[in-house]
């Protein structure tokens, strides 16, 4: 059972489907067909408060939690849509939240709040390093009054459609630390400042319409004030923004997969082969009957992560195993999905080639099913460490 109030959070559910009503199944094909942004949908999003679910009253937005956060993207999910567009400003949140500064949080959030900046990127993964973050080779040197930043991210989604960026950079040599975790420190990046400036951005083309990019950073000088926290703890700053997006990218499978089953459902009921509707046959209805079994599973483990995160508990575990329930269960799902369409699943008008697209990202991103299996049997199985 969710939390939470479940007559709150169905409240939030009616509020966002009435939003996303009026971006219907052809926005989001015509977005996705000239690999646009959904840049009307964020507008009314943003306007409509969803995007500032997180930030405290006293900052302008909701003070809502994890938990309703992740409704508000599961349902723009379910409703067709693409969350992955708007998702970065929900998890980014957490590390200004949690580690900013006074002085940061009360100039920022009142701006995020209200739409006037959006912080949609984190610039953690490098093309050398991957998910290996402790090895990370980019650099944040302290002269003056300023940070000059050197090295290269990859694999960093929405700069291009963002004011400001969380960036992982180390600041103390690795060899110069007694943890490999140490010596890595967050920045929050102006871009409207940076690129052009010292920063470069290189779209990566993608199968996907997910806008991301290689960035290029070559003496860019960062204001002493855009450090967040303590020099040094980026590391473990960055790890409560992660176990946020693991949940809300649970979230957001679930979304898909019930998107997914629900189209698959009405359509086997409603197609008729050889004088029978096609759910009248195990064969179609048994793979459509265990995906939705799946994803009930994995929303009961998304619960559990969002309760653990709210009352301030460590969640990665619940996180990362929410995470890989359900991205597994939305594949699941859309495999069952496009199946029972037969031909017809893969024509652009049904949707399912996109959101058949779109979920299979999560079994990648933003962190692979192999690692949080790793995961699992080092620290909750006490099996020796794999990598």
């Amino acid at each position: 059972m969710p939390p939470h109030d479940t007559e709150a959070l169905n409240a939030i559910r009616e509020g966002v489907r009435a939003l996303c009503a009026e971006f219907d199944a052809a926005y989001w094909r015509g977005i996705d067909e000239r690999k646009g942004f959904p840049e009307a949908f964020v507008k009314a999003l943003t306007a409509a408060g969803w995007l500032s679910a997180m930030i405290p009253l006293e900052y302008g937005g909701s003070g809502l939690g994890l938990a309703e956060a992740s409704v508000i993207l599961e349902e723009v999910n379910r409703c067709g849509g693409n969350s992955g567009t708007v998702h970065g400003q929900m998890y980014n949140l957490f590390t200004l939240l949690r580690h900013g500064s006074d002085a940061q949080k009360s100039y920022y959030l009142p701006k995020l709040a209200s739409g006037e900046l959006r912080l949609q990127s984190m610039g953690v993964t490098e093309p050398s390093t991957g998910t290996d973050t402790t090895k990370i080779k980019t650099t944040a040197h302290k002269r003056g009054d300023k940070y000059v930043i050197n090295g290269q991210k990859v694999w960093i989604s929405r700069v291009q459609h963002s004011d400001l960026m969380i960036l992982l950079a180390r600041t103390t040599p690795l060899a110069e630390v007694k943890k490999k975790s140490e010596g890595m420190s967050i920045f929050l990046v102006d871009l409207r400042d940076a690129i052009g400036n010292g920063l470069t951005v290189q779209p990566i083309a993608n199968m996907v319409n997910h806008e991301t990019n290689e960035l290029f950073f070559d003496n860019l000088e960062l204001p002493a004030d855009s450090l967040i926290g303590e020099q040094g703890q980026g590391f473990k700053y960055i790890l409560d923004g992660l176990n946020a997006e693991r949940t809300l990218i649970a979230a957001e499978c679930i979304g898909d997969g019930r998107w997914f089953i629900e189209k698959a459902s009405a359509y086997a009921r409603d197609r008729v082969v050889f004088g029978r509707p096609i759910g009248q046959n195990q064969g179609v209805q048994f793979p459509i009957a265990e995906a939705h079994v799946e994803i009930e599973a994995a929303d009961l483990m998304r619960w559990r992560a969002c309760e653990e995160y709210d009352s301030g508990r460590h969640a990665g575990a619940s996180a990362n195993m929410a995470k890989y329930l359900a991205a597994k269960a939305s594949w699941e799902a859309a495999n069952a999905c496009l199946q029972t369409h037969g031909g017809f699943g893969f024509a652009c008008e049904y949707d399912i080639e996109r959101k058949f697209r779109e979920t299979r990202l999560y079994q990648v991103a933003p962190i692979s099913t192999n690692l949080i299996l790793s995961y699992v049997a080092e620290h909750l199985l006490e099996l020796p460490r794999s990598f």
